[in-house]
């Protein structure tokens, strides 16, 4: 599992004084940058060896997030396929589970504009982030 803190930003409050529904996907985003870093070793902006992209991602809002106060983001690996993986994600805030949501990304070749398998060397990355069933 991967723990991020985010510290939200004023921006992000909406005018009910709560974090507005659109900053959500962006934090979740940025909390899979340590996956991405598996596919893409080097630096994480060099677009040109960029091989992922995201092909669904979903979001449960459970209760209000609030500008203030600082937010968990927890990140797992919940499925791996052939070619593609399952990012699951919680943000808790005060002790409290407030989002959940689910990420599927393919690993993707730009070139022939068709997924390809995950290699083993990443594979094996990803299962050591594999979500227990207790956690």
């Amino acid at each position: 599992m991967f723990k991020e803190t985010i510290v939200p930003r004023l921006s992000e409050t909406d005018g009910l004084k709560h974090i507005n529904n659109t900053s959500l996907s962006i934090w979740f985003e940025h909390c899979r940058v340590p996956i991405f870093k598996f596919f893409v070793p080097g630096a994480i902006d060099d677009f040109e060896s960029w091989n992922i992209i995201l092909a669904r991602s979903e979001y449960d809002f459970l209760s209000q997030i609030y500008f203030g106060k600082d937010v968990e983001v927890k990140t797992w690996v919940n499925k791996i396929g052939n070619s593609s993986f399952t990012v699951e994600q919680e943000a808790w805030q005060d002790g409290h589970r407030c989002a959940h949501g689910l990420a599927v990304g393919v690993h993707y070749d730009f070139k022939t504009q068709r997924s390809m398998p995950i290699p083993e060397s990443v594979r094996e990355k990803l299962q050591k982030h594999l979500r227990e069933p207790h956690e």
